[in-house]
């Protein structure tokens, strides 16, 4: 039909509009959050300048869900304003016609949003954080002053400091026996990992405790089988609504194998599935404001409503998240509600909007 791929057009358009005024927009605010730390080490402009544009993916894979909503109000008042919207009504065109072409634009939106968010945003979102902490100190750290923590069985290492090789710096590794009494403690300058599940610790000092007596001992190189690897390590750089599917899935086994919560990355999980669709929901929240015919600041009203309803949305998206993790929701309700709040939002309006 020539009006779905009119309307199709007009509101993929509007969308790219808004899309990119704010990638202008937050892209301006987070250079000028990187000036303050011009001058640490030898971070310059120019990194700032690379940093700042390896982070605007994730910025679009968060903003999709609001521009959408924003360029499928502005597309739609516009269509009121002139009263074509009427005009498709008077023809024939129903509610549900109308909804259904939005969806078939809103598809190949969650598509995109879902393959951005997949395989581009968490490989840029790492190298965005290595190319700055590296031009600062080329180093990559936790930010805690006590370094990384992880946990493998019955041992626990710290790590100081992460290089963008994947070596580690500073690492100390305390070994528990069976009854969790300590074993032993390895301090190594460096660590480097050889495939498939071996560290090569250098310059090595072991402090053994054999039961009153402390004994230690200085090894030039050691080996130390682990389940952690530089990939789960990277995990760390990354927050985990930006990481992939993937990356998610081994970073939760490795917590599960280890006796460790993981109902955070659960979420994640569920919120990577459900955040694209969040789109198609976007986009039958807009439709009912069509349906008003006020011309005069219509449109500026509904792109401030579309504003307003998109902050909502993210700030419930996160509150949600924060309140599962805590209260031990289900994973699946905890990422699903606020897209089934809106919804419903979304199918009462329409039906208003249809009685008058």
């Amino acid at each position: 039909m020539i009006y779905r791929k009119y309307v199709g057009r007009e509101v993929l358009l509007a969308t790219l509009l808004i899309l990119g005024a704010f990638m202008v927009l937050f892209a301006f605010f987070d250079l000028m959050g990187e000036l303050g730390k011009l001058g640490e080490g030898g971070y310059k402009l120019q990194e700032a300048i690379v940093y700042v544009a390896l982070i605007q993916p994730g910025r679009i894979y968060e903003l999709m869900p609001i521009c959408v909503l924003i360029g499928t109000l502005y597309a739609l008042s516009n269509l009121a304003r002139h009263s074509e919207i009427n005009v498709l009504r008077v023809s024939g065109v129903s509610s549900i016609e109308l909804l259904t072409t939005l969806m078939r634009v809103g598809c190949w939106l969650v598509l995109t949003t879902f393959v951005l968010g997949e395989f581009i945003v968490a490989p840029a979102e790492q190298k965005a954080q290595e190319w700055r902490v590296k031009a600062m100190s080329g180093t990559i750290t936790q930010g805690l002053q006590s370094g990384v923590w992880v946990k493998d069985d019955k041992t626990f290492a710290n790590i100081n400091a992460l290089r963008p090789d994947g070596r580690l710096e500073s690492v100390r590794i305390y070994q528990f026996r069976k009854d969790m009494t300590l074993d032993r403690v390895s301090y190594a300058k460096t660590a480097t990992f050889q495939a498939p599940d071996t560290w090569m610790l250098n310059d090595v000092t072991e402090t053994l405790l054999e039961g009153q007596r402390v004994r230690q001992v200085q090894l030039p190189s050691k080996a130390w089988q682990s389940a952690i690897t530089p990939d789960v390590l990277q995990v760390l750089l990354v927050r985990p609504h930006l990481m992939s599917i993937y990356e998610l899935y081994t970073y939760i086994q490795h917590l599960k194998r280890n006796g460790l919560g993981s109902d955070t990355y659960v979420i994640a999980i569920w919120k990577k599935v459900f955040y694209p669709l969040s789109i198609l929901v976007m986009m039958a929240l807009a439709l009912p404001f069509a349906y008003r015919h006020d011309r005069v600041g219509g449109v500026s009203l509904r792109i401030f409503a579309g504003v307003m309803i998109g902050a909502l949305f993210y700030m419930l998206n996160g509150l949600v998240s924060s309140l599962g993790a805590i209260n031990n929701w289900s994973p699946f309700v905890t990422a699903a509600m606020p897209m089934i709040l809106f919804m419903g939002a979304a199918i009462t309006l329409l039906k208003r909007a249809e009685k008058r």
